[in-house]
């Protein structure tokens, strides 16, 4: 995932050049251009970092869609990112089991570490943003910790600046 793009970005159209050519090429795959709504929200995050208000019209109007069942959608799932988000999107379990081994001294390293200062909040030199959520599915391995597409298990706060210093 890309992030860290700059506000104006989020005003320029997004289906241009190769984010359009990989848009079309997932057309065929697909019954409708309704169907191909979550992958065109990928490419938009995966282009820009973050899905604004422009970007839900482009998407819209590219689908064939209203922009209001297109915000609804990115607005329903947590994957979208609906503002910009550090280069680096950090999110931690702090669901009951992963919470009871310590997930919330876990995502208090990676706040301290990353200078984020609070959940939802980017670095001030825009490289991370760390959010708790309420799970990652390895309930066996708390705490589990996602960073952009990476998977990290039994994440304990002593690791938090080890598993960081991959991301600079």
């Amino acid at each position: 995932m890309s992030a860290g793009h700059s506000a104006t970005e989020a005003h320029q159209p997004v289906f241009v050049g190769e984010v359009r050519q990989k848009l079309d090429a997932l057309f065929p795959k697909y019954p409708t251009r309704q169907a191909c709504l979550l992958p065109a929200l990928w490419l938009v995050q995966e282009a820009r970092g973050w899905i604004s208000e422009g970007a839900i019209h482009e998407v819209a109007e590219v689908l064939s869609l209203t922009p209001a069942y297109v915000k609804g959608v990115v607005t329903f799932y947590t994957m979208y990112h609906t503002h910009p988000v550090g280069r680096h999107f950090i999110q931690v379990c702090t669901t009951s089991p992963c919470n009871i081994c310590g997930a919330e001294d876990v995502a208090k390293a990676f706040l301290q570490h990353t200078g984020c200062g609070e959940l939802g909040a980017t670095s001030p030199d825009g490289r991370f943003t760390v959010i708790e959520v309420e799970c990652l599915g390895a309930c066996g391995f708390a705490t589990p910790v996602l960073i952009d597409d990476d998977f990290i298990e039994n994440v304990t706060p002593e690791r938090v600046p080890g598993i960081l210093q991959g991301y600079k």
